[in-house]
Parts: structure tokens; C-alpha cells; sequence
């Protein structure tokens, strides 16, 4: 399976970037991984909320095929343990799935076009976290989901 960590705008931390990159090298140990960044929508100014995320959902609608399988990192999402989460990836890989889509979306949320596109909502917890930190965040759970599924010695339990 190809996952894919897809999110809007680029980071301006360089720290949480490099907690990122470094989650997405270890990632790529166990799958092909990558994170694609979309640009951020550009004159904001002039937008409502709702046009700013409709136009960020068109941008991340047209990196989904109509194959893939789309998460959605949403406040609204299912909430999981890391084992939880762990066993919910594996169910994904054995059912073949070829392609999955993890979205992180920008400050406003989701258009309603990739709501009903998306084929789950996750939520890491229902505390609300800047779309930049949630990046390292969920990159780190995708690891751990990982090492979990292999029995390496990162998460205790």
C-alpha cells in the first residue's frame, strides 16, 4: 500500500517540519510514504471562510483518485488509541487498499465536496490543534501504527 500525507500550505516552523520529515523518513521504512504539499489558497483576504476551504477542496480533490481511500484528519473524526489506530491501518492494507490519502485540510476545515468524498474521519482529540502541529502529531501516529503492527519496542502499553 502507497500511503500519502497530504495537507495545505507550507509549514512555517522549521522545527515541526523537521519533526515531519524525520516521521516520514522512519514511515517509508515499512511502506511507500510520502507528503505532498499544496499551495495555500492566495488572497485570502478577499474570501469568506467557506470559499477559502472551497477552494482548498478543489486543490485536494484533484489529487484523489477515484480508487483511493480518503481519511480526513477532522475535530469531528473517529477518536482511537494508538493500537486502535494501529489495527484500523492493517484492516486497510488487508482489504487492498492500493493508495490511501490521509488529508490534513487548512485553518477553516473541509469543503463539503471532500466530506463526501472522504471514506473516514479520524481525530486525533478533541482538543483543537493549529493544522501545522497536527502534521507532526499525526506523522508521529502513523509511525508508532507501525511499530505496533510490527511488535518493535516504541510504544509501551
Amino acid at each position: 500500500m502507497t500511503l500519502e500525507l497530504l495537507v495545505i500550505g507550507k509549514t512555517d516552523s522549521k522545527e515541526v517540519a523537521a519533526l515531519v520529515e524525520m516521521y516520514a523518513r522512519r514511515v517509508s521504512h515499512y511502506c511507500r510514504f510520502c507528503v505532498t504539499v499544496l499551495p495555500d489558497v492566495r488572497d485570502t483576504r478577499k474570501l469568506t471562510t467557506r470559499q477559502q476551504a472551497a477552494a482548498e477542496g478543489a486543490a485536494i480533490l484533484r489529487q484523489i483518485a477515484d480508487s483511493d481511500f480518503v481519511a480526513l484528519l477532522d475535530e469531528r473524526g473517529e477518536e482511537m488509541r494508538s493500537v486502535e489506530f494501529a489495527y484500523w491501518m492493517q484492516k486497510r492494507m488487508n482489504s487492498g487498499v492500493k493508495r490511501m490519502v490521509l488529508v490534513i485540510g487548512g485553518p477553516y476545515g473541509f469543503s463539503d465536496e471532500v466530506y463526501a468524498r472522504a471514506n473516514a474521519r479520524l481525530s486525533l482529540s478533541r482538543m483543537t490543534f493549529s493544522h501545522q502541529i497536527v502534521r507532526a502529531l499525526f506523522a508521529e501516529q502513523l509511525y508508532r501504527a507501525f511499530t505496533i503492527l510490527n511488535n518493535e519496542p516504541y510504544h509501551h502499553e
